[in-house]
Formats: structure tokens, sequence, C-alpha cells
């Protein structure tokens, strides 16, 4: 059967669940959700996908699940992929998925939305300054840790990288410039020369130039 992922291209985090089914070799097909007109606001999306009325969400049978970590583990558990070698290895894993939703996609994507995405007479340069400081701390702690190494942990690929990822390749200005950290930059692009790995706007439906 089928996975179904209900995403849309804009989205980072969904683009975390959609990357890791991706790679995963798992059979599976991208439901667009229209996010920016509501779609998943709707009392269907929230009774027949999703509850909590977020994307990504996925549906897999009779299984439904949200979030884009927990769908990344359930795509380890059907796989047998990206979730570490050992049982430490399991762990770090997971600590760099928490560390990436609290501290860097969490910025990133709302950084990206209020820079980009927001009718431009809301866009607060004070907010949007307060984020960009949050985020180069986060960039930091992820370049210095790669330095030396191929993947944030272990010798392959992982559900740490499939998650910080999320929001790296988006070509919206929200203050990251891949030169200015090359150990980030190096691992970008490894990860993007895997067999199967797309650009998120390829990947999944709904680009911003289809509002424009």
């Amino acid at each position: 059967m089928t996975i179904k992922l209900y995403c849309f291209g804009e989205s980072g985090n969904s683009y975390k669940a959609a990357l890791a089914l991706q790679l995963s070799g798992l059979d599976w097909e991208p439901v667009f959700v229209d996010f920016f007109n509501g779609a998943n606001r709707t009392p269907e999306y929230r009774t027949e996908v999703n509850e909590m009325g977020e994307a990504p969400a996925l549906v897999d049978g009779d299984f439904r699940l949200s979030q884009s970590g927990a769908i990344q583990q359930y795509v380890t558990d059907k796989s047998g992929k990206f979730g570490g070698a050992t049982q430490a290895e399991k762990y770090d894993v997971l600590r760099w998925v928490l560390w990436d939703n609290h501290k860097l996609s969490s910025q990133a994507g709302m950084t990206r939305f209020l820079m980009n995405f927001l009718p431009e007479k809301h866009r607060n340069p004070d907010v949007i300054a307060f984020s960009q400081g949050r985020l180069k701390a986060a960039y930091a702690v992820l370049n210095n840790h790669l330095e030396g190494r191929d993947w944030i942990v272990g010798d392959g690929v992982t559900n740490a990288d499939l998650s910080c990822c999320g929001y790296l390749y988006y070509p919206e200005p929200f203050g990251f410039e891949r030169a200015e950290w090359p150990h980030i930059d190096a691992w970008l692009t490894r990860l993007s020369e895997q067999p199967g790995w797309k650009h998120p706007y390829d990947l999944m439906p709904g680009t911003p130039s289809d509002r424009a």
C-alpha cells in the first residue's frame, strides 16, 4: 500500500518527512496541502488527516501520524534506515532531531516566513533580527560539529541529517548563506548527492511562484 504524505513544497518540516520517505525506498506519494489558503484548518482535514491541523501528516492505510520527527522514526522502523547503527547512535540521532526542532528549524522556519511570506507591512525588523541572531548561534553549533565529519551521527545518513537540513536548501533569504558555514555547505552537498535526493520544490507540490 502506498504511503501518503500530506505536505506542501514551502514547508521545511514537510521536507524532512518527504526526504526520509524518498531516500528510504518505501512506496509513497505526496498529497498537496493548500496551506496558504487554509486547507489544513478545515474540519475535514482535522478529522480525516491530522487533528492538529498541521503538515506534514502521514497516512499509511488506517494508520495516521503527524510531526516530522515522529514520521521520520516511522520511516526508520518500516525501512530499517536512518536510525543509527548502534544504541548509542540511536540516542544521538534523537538528540539532534530534538535539537533541530527546538533550536534550528523552529527559528529558520519562522524567520523565513516573516521575511518572505508575511505581508510586508507586518514584517517587524526587530523580531527578524532577534531570530536571525538565534539562528547564527545554531548554525555555529552545527558547523562546528560537522568539522571533520561527513554526517551528523555515525558513518551514514540518519534522521539527524534529514531533520537538520529541512530548511537549508530553500532559496528564499532568511539569514543563511552557505558560503559562511563551510562545513554545513559541504555536508549539504554530500546529502544532495545521495541517490534519489530532490530539492524540496521538486519533491513536493507547491511553490511560491504558484501564488505569485
